[in-house]
Parts: structure tokens; sequence; C-alpha cells
């Protein structure tokens, strides 16, 4: 069983500028060197005129996990790469992302769209968190759901901070 978590957020930024913003390298460097925790990376990093795929990862001390997470990984924290993949469609730009914990049974796979909204444009991401942990594994798909909605609003924040 999965755990499916949505995200929205909309800017007063026209589409095009808020997806150069999102997939810039140095932009992306810059918010992980911020935000993305011990041994945060880009791992790999394509793009040109018809859309942008890259891996980065980002590591979360056990300090700063949920206490059920904390059970379940002890103190050694979780390491999480993450696979973003966006191509133009037609006045927006349409992606995928995938998430591995590396050495965890757990993971997330979801689609995004940012699109136009009036004057501005709107971020949708749907994401489908799974968690293979026999008993508990709902309740961490849960806190992992919560997680991911909180990194998505501190990442969208700095994004349109910069565009």
């Amino acid at each position: 069983m999965s755990r499916p978590t949505e995200f929205r957020a909309t800017s007063p930024h026209p589409v095009d500028r808020v997806y150069a913003t999102m997939v810039d390298r140095q932009i992306l460097s810059d918010r992980l060197a911020t935000m993305g925790g011990r041994d945060a990376a880009i791992l790999e990093y394509t793009g040109d005129e018809n859309g942008c795929k890259y891996r980065i990862r980002h590591g979360i001390d056990e300090k700063d996990l949920p206490g059920v997470v904390k059970s379940f990984v002890g103190s050694r924290g979780i390491t999480i790469e993450r696979d973003e993949s966006w191509t133009r469609s037609g006045s927006g730009y349409d992606g995928t992302v995938g998430v591995e914990l590396p050495g965890m049974p757990a993971g997330a796979e979801g689609t995004m769209r940012l699109s136009p909204k009036g004057e501005g444009s709107e971020l949708v991401v749907n994401v489908d968190v799974t968690v293979k942990v026999p008993i508990i594994g709902g309740k961490i798909e849960e806190s992992v759901a919560q997680q991911i909605h909180h990194l998505l609003e501190m990442e969208t924040e700095y994004t349109l901070s910069r565009v």
C-alpha cells in the first residue's frame, strides 16, 4: 500500500520564469547547500530548451526526523536521492519524480505540473510514498508524506525568492 500526498503552490510569476528558476543548476546547487543537509549534491544534470533532468541527494540527520522514523532508522539519519525530469507541455511543463532511500525499503514516485494560473503560475505535485515494513509501514508512510509536503514548501519558498 502507498500513501498519496498532494502539494500545490501558486506564484505571481509567469510559468517560464518559475520553470527557469526551478531547474537552474546554480540555484539548485545553492538550494541544496542551504537546506540539503549532509552530503547534499547534484549527482546528475542535463538540460536544454525542451526540458531538464537531474538527480540530487539530500541528507537528513536523525535529530531532524519524526519519532516513528527515528525508531526505524536509528542514529544514522537517512539519505534521499531524487530524480526529477521536466518537459515542455503546451503552455506549461510536466514532470516526473522518483525518490529512493538507499538501504531502506522505502521510496516515492509521482508527477508534477507547472501551468499558467491567471497572470502567474501554479505548481502541483502528486506523490505516492511506499514503505515496505510490516505493521508500522503505514505510520512511516504518513510521516514521510508530511515531511515531503514540508520539504516542497521550503523548496518552493526558496525558489520563488530567486525568481
